[in-house]
């Protein structure tokens, strides 16, 4: 496997399409060559910005990602995009696949798309997010978009993901006031009113310009602007595309960007150490009596749950 793996890497350093999907595919799947690929691939990464595009199914996230892509192409920068898509419940893999909305950027090289499916993870991304995009980084992607599965008010995994996030709206999906409040729109960088040429989109400008002002910030910290758009006719999205920049640069001068990273690379630490954990756990229990004795002792009132999880992480971790 190690002459296959080192042209596999080599690939995907120089940004192969097969290359890179193939590394995807041992992500997903959580192979046994993925510790090996990501300690190979860490002085690779680091170089991309990771933009998340977040907001309620019809918002049209998958359209906005298009008309990005095309931007960020026509600037000369190669592009990533991670689309999280709900599971399948028959195969466990991505059901709506958001490529379909993205065909006419197929043939360039220099795009490399990848829908992944959530398979019950919760918060709008994958569990595997982390480690595909670092492969997406390691592939030299000057720009990586992540979009999520659009479950609307529970999507905020992609604050902690992402460099940048992008919260989306539009009218006519509800009262903005109320969806504030479930805390979407307490995690945006930059906040988009799409489809603005309908009908209320104005009335949904001034709510998030009335929010934004009353959310308390340091000083000198970054105010959100917002962005009107209209996605299918790339009307806006160039402004859209300086708006996250502007946030990368303010990030850059204050700090607060490498703060974010460091954030990012503890909590995807902390999520490993979790699933290991977790899969100790699953496989023990068909034949760990312990944590059969430890329940009872619950149970019969012997041992309180605190206590009786502290022996279990005790055991699991020697």
């Amino acid at each position: 496997m190690s002459v296959a793996l080192d042209a596999l890497l080599a690939g995907v350093r120089t940004g192969q399409r097969r290359a890179v999907a193939r590394t995807l595919s041992l992500v997903e799947n959580d192979s046994p060559h993925l510790r090996e690929v990501m300690r190979r691939l860490a002085p690779d990464s680091g170089y991309a910005h990771v933009v998340g595009l977040t907001g309620a199914p019809g918002v049209g996230k998958s359209t906005t990602t298009s008309e990005l892509v095309a931007e960020l192409r026509t600037a000369g920068q190669r592009v990533g995009v991670l689309a999280i898509d709900p599971s399948s419940p028959f195969s466990g893999g991505a059901l709506l696949g958001d490529r379909i909305r993205m065909q006419v950027h197929s043939t360039d090289n220099d795009v490399l798309i990848r829908s992944m499916a959530t398979r019950g993870h919760l918060g709008g991304l994958s569990a595997a997010t982390p480690q595909a995009l670092r492969v997406l980084d390691a592939a030299r992607c000057d720009t990586v978009i992540v979009e999520t599965v659009g479950v609307g008010q529970s999507e905020v995994d992609i604050a902690d993901a992402c460099d940048t996030t992008v919260v989306l709206m539009a009218p006519g999906m509800g009262d903005s006031v109320q969806a504030a409040k479930a805390g979407v729109l307490e995690i945006g960088d930059v906040y988009v009113v799409n489809k603005s040429d309908r009908p209320g989109a104005q009335a949904v400008v001034r709510d998030l310009r009335t929010m934004i002002a009353l959310t308390e910030r340091a000083d000198g910290a970054w105010k959100p602007p917002i962005v009107s758009t209209v996605s299918h006719t790339g009307s806006g999205v160039a402004e859209l595309l300086l708006r996250i920049g502007e946030h990368r640069a303010a990030g850059e001068a204050s700090g607060a960007w490498g703060s974010r990273r460091q954030r990012r690379a503890g909590l995807e630490i902390q999520a490993l150490v979790l699933g290991t954990l977790r899969r100790r756990l699953i496989v023990g229990q068909h034949d760990a009596d312990g944590l059969v004795e430890l329940a009872r002792s619950v149970r019969e009132g012997e041992l309180d749950s605190y206590t009786a999880a502290d022996r279990l992480l005790e055991e699991l971790t020697n």
